[in-house]
């Protein structure tokens, strides 16, 4: 007898990046997506208009909904202190299989990660299957007893992303940073790196596209740190550009304006980057990568080093510098780097997240997919 009742995935926001992700899950699957809010991780804000059904309950409204008996089955990522914990909780008093998806490849060190530990390593050991980010992901969960481990990878609406845009460029050379303006971002790693690769307007540019709570501070940091003379985040003698927020129309303009795309992240007491989907978007666009061995979408795979992009130790604003610097000589380089972040990105689709996603489900009877390909 086929269970009629829909999948329960729980996550904090629906960004423009997770839509189509998301709405082939819910073809395949019958989803209803419980968004529960807080801190948003992307640069982008969340969408408005949403392809498929969705709640937006409390994170304490979370256990009684997965308890609810109406879902067949409970996904839960690894944010917020409470939503996890009380899905986890409510599918186990409700019967239903519970899927975790899972996205930290090195534990938070802050006191509240620590207070965390023991509760998510039970998850781990006790979900009914987990599905992660990567391979990098994958090993972590493992090595803390997780079983069942399928793999869904990061993916963001390709066609939306690569299709034609209208080259946003403000120098001869351009560098892009796209995220919001906290410190485990990098920013102060970029600001010094640029200062030191020697490059400044009107030749070259680096734009900085977000927000965030401490935008003026990192801005303000850039500027200071380049030598700026005049109001924070005008960048007229650096080519430091700030433009803050924008649409994803507008950002998929900028990428194609760019000669290559910096993710600087570093590790932190309290987050390590999970993956970036800022890589699949620029890569889409056939833009090269710069990123940190902390970043998600380089230790996972997709960003390899001298194939479609260049990875420095996390940190190193001299590295960083060097890359810069490379890109910005070879630019042979960037062309063949960035033809090759075009083939490799493909296979990191919507309806290849989807069908991880499926698999992971099919193995505990819960999908109406059957054992996806």
């Amino acid at each position: 007898m086929t269970d009629d009742r829909p999948v329960l995935l729980v996550t904090g926001h629906a960004p423009p990046s997770r839509l189509a992700p998301f709405g082939e899950l819910h073809a395949r699957e019958d989803v209803v997506v419980a968004l529960f809010g807080g801190r948003a991780i992307h640069a982008m804000a969340g969408a408005q208009r949403l392809p498929f059904p969705h709640i937006r309950p409390s994170q304490r409204a979370i256990g009684r909904l997965a308890a609810s008996g109406r879902f067949r089955a409970v996904v839960c990522g690894t944010g917020g202190r409470l939503a996890l914990p009380a899905a986890y909780a409510g599918a186990r008093r409700a019967g239903a299989p519970f899927v975790l998806w899972a996205s930290i490849w090195a534990h938070p060190r802050s006191l509240a990660g620590a207070a965390g530990y023991l509760p998510l390593r039970h998850v781990y050991r006790h979900a009914d299957a987990v599905v992660t980010y990567g391979p990098h992901v994958s090993s972590y969960v493992r090595a803390k007893g997780a079983r069942n481990v399928h793999e869904a990878p990061q993916a963001v609406d390709n066609e939306l992303w690569s299709t034609a845009a209208t080259p946003a460029r403000l120098a001869p050379f351009q560098i892009l940073f796209v995220g919001r303006a906290s410190r485990e971002k990098g920013v102060e790693v970029l600001s010094e790196a640029w200062r030191a690769s020697g490059l400044a307007a009107p030749h070259a540019a680096l734009v900085l596209v977000g927000g965030g709570p401490d935008r003026s501070w990192a801005v303000a940091t850039s500027a200071v740190r380049a030598g700026e003379a005049g109001a924070p985040g005008s960048g007229a003698s650096t080519g430091i550009v700030d433009v803050g927020e924008i649409g994803a129309q507008e950002l998929r303009n900028f990428y194609a304006g760019s000669d290559v795309v910096v993710i600087p992240s570093v590790p932190t007491r309290t987050i390590r980057e999970t993956w970036s989907l800022v890589a699949n978007e620029a890569m889409n666009q056939g833009v090269p990568i710069i990123a940190s061995d902390a970043v998600g979408a380089a230790a996972g795979g997709l960003v390899r080093h001298g194939r479609n992009g260049l990875v420095f130790p996390a940190g190193d604003a001299a590295a960083l510098a060097r890359a810069v610097r490379r890109c910005h000589d070879q630019p042979d380089l960037r062309r063949r780097l960035g033809t090759a972040a075009r083939i490799d990105v493909r296979p990191y689709s919507s309806r290849a997240w989807a069908a991880g996603v499926s698999r992971a489900l099919a193995t505990v009877g819960a999908s109406r997919a059957g054992l996806v390909p």
